[in-house]
């Protein structure tokens, strides 16, 4: 699909989204200037950074060829990954098993965790769901 009709699909989903009080409105802004799959992936690397509030526990919710975390396995997460490790997914280190880790934010949901991170995971659960690809 053309870039015009990606952002107007985004749009229309975003503003249902809104309208049922399940998106930040500023959230939004992470994508809508973004020219190419690297600048997509920084808006939301920086948006995350700036929203998630480290640490934090969190529990998997899917497991995931890519990550060695069980279902209902609880983490703590300690800050996002690298940004060269955040190119294609957004990726959150996590402490396991006496090493640090990077898994995928998709695959964890947030426990006992403040608005701003419970936001900012849900927005990004939102992005995978929909399909959205940088």
């Amino acid at each position: 699909p053309s870039r015009e009709g990606t952002i107007a699909k985004w749009k229309r989903s975003w503003t249902k989204r809104q309208r049922r009080g399940r998106c930040s409105p500023f959230a939004m802004e992470i994508v809508v200037d973004a020219y190419g799959s690297e600048e997509r992936a920084m808006g939301w690397y920086y948006y995350l950074e700036d929203k998630l509030e480290f640490p934090f526990k969190a529990k998997c919710i899917r497991e995931r060829p890519i990550s060695p975390l069980k279902k209902d396995e609880a983490v703590d997460v300690t800050a996002m990954a690298p940004e060269e490790e955040c190119q294609h997914d957004m990726f959150v280190q996590i402490r396991w098993e006496d090493r640090k880790l990077a898994v995928p934010l998709a695959q964890l949901k947030g426990i006992s965790v403040g608005n701003d991170t419970k936001e900012a995971i849900e927005d990004w659960h939102y992005w995978v769901t929909m399909g959205y690809q940088f």
